[in-house]
């Protein structure tokens, strides 16, 4: 498991740290491979909905201007985050099924980010830049 935590954190950062290219953006999305890496991130979105004071099990964070954001949950158990930081980025997510969970994040101006689950007990986190 830290091998694999490691591997995701040295891709976001690289994936954010990406050569500047006028209008361009890049996004990062790992899904867990086993119940170690989804109970991992499940446990990170718990601490950020503690942190943020969140109730409920879908949650959407916009700081900036003319940012889109979609979150659709059907089944349950499902938690899904989405947190864009900066302007003009678009984001979705779906999840279809039972026990899912995600984080989208977003960084900079400009980035798309768009999640699909439709497997029950998926896991993800996505990041996205854009610049």
């Amino acid at each position: 498991m830290k091998r694999t935590l490691t591997a995701l954190t040295l891709a976001a950062a690289t994936a954010i740290s990406a050569p500047a290219m006028a209008g361009g953006s890049v996004s990062f999305t790992y899904e867990a491979q086993n119940s170690d890496e989804a109970n991992a991130i499940r446990a990170g979105l718990t601490l950020y909905q503690i942190v943020k004071d969140v109730e409920t099990n879908g949650h959407i964070t916009q700081n900036g201007m003319n940012n889109i954001a979609a979150l659709a949950q059907g089944g349950h158990g499902n938690l899904g985050v989405i947190h864009q930081e900066g302007n003009n980025h678009n984001a979705s997510l779906h999840q279809v099924g039972n026990h899912q969970s995600c984080g989208i994040f977003q960084f900079g101006d400009g980035a798309s980010n768009h999640v699909t689950q439709s497997s029950n007990g998926a896991a993800c986190i996505s990041i996205g830049a854009g610049f």
